[in-house]
């Protein structure tokens, strides 16, 4: 399987996102009523559109980017090896600034891979640069592509294999096919709190450098390949 993938060419990315505003009460009364309406449909019953805000990172009209990790493969002495560095702060215009740059550097056809990326990380890059003024970077485009030229692997997709309705989170992917879990520390679910209350962006750093890493893993098993050992695998605080 994906025998035609060269992990040369792959980035494996993801993104770890909080909402722009620690609190509902900090919207605009156009932002909340725009909230309101936007979650409508998603809200539990009588569910209000405050008590909702917690997760209001996910969606890009109301979130921000505020670490974007990225990991590619290299051959080390005939080893595979894996180098994972990220982009982070408080600025999601210059973290998103420094992504276009780096993909600028890359050839066209570089591929990028994440789980569940075509329907987050991928869309949700595209529009937060859109809504911050950045050129989109060809490797993310898709207006006007044919799927087979569309840049972008999701691991979460080749587990589905033509099955649209399941739905597989990273960390189930990872236990079943026993590769090691990055949810040992936080969840998705705590990063609001952990960069508003606990404002320990590190923290947050390195579990989307788990992630990443845990997504090459399960990538190199779709190619039937062994996994990376920690010793080949290197980290680094920026790209």
């Amino acid at each position: 399987m994906l025998n035609h993938i060269n992990l040369n060419k792959v980035f494996v990315i993801d993104i770890e996102t909080v909402a722009q505003y620690q609190y509902f009460e900090d919207l605009s009364p156009a932002q909340q009523a725009l909230w309101e309406q936007k979650t409508k449909l998603q809200r539990k019953d009588e569910q209000t559109a405050a008590e909702f805000y917690e997760r209001a990172g996910i969606q890009a009209e109301f979130g921000k980017i505020i670490c974007i990790s990225l990991g590619f493969f290299h051959e080390i002495d005939g080893l595979q090896n894996f180098r994972v560095s990220s982009l982070y702060g408080d600025d999601e215009l210059e973290i998103l600034k420094k992504f276009e740059a780096l993909l600028k550097k890359q050839p066209k056809d570089q591929l990028l891979c994440a789980h569940n990326g075509k329907e987050f990380d991928f869309p949700y890059l595209c529009r937060r640069m859109l809504i911050n003024g950045i050129t989109i970077p060809t490797q993310l485009q898709v207006a006007g592509k044919k799927p087979w030229e569309i840049n972008h692997l999701d691991t979460m997709e080749l587990w589905k294999f033509g099955d649209y309705k399941n739905y597989t989170s990273l960390n189930l992917l990872a236990n079943v096919l026993n590769i090691p879990t990055p949810k040992d520390d936080i969840d998705g679910s705590m990063v609001k709190k952990v960069y508003y209350e606990e404002k320990n962006l590190q923290r947050i750093v390195t579990y989307c450098q788990k992630d990443v890493i845990t997504t090459a893993q399960i990538l190199l098993r779709f190619k039937g390949l062994a996994g990376i050992s920690t010793e080949n695998i290197t980290l680094v605080t920026s790209c």
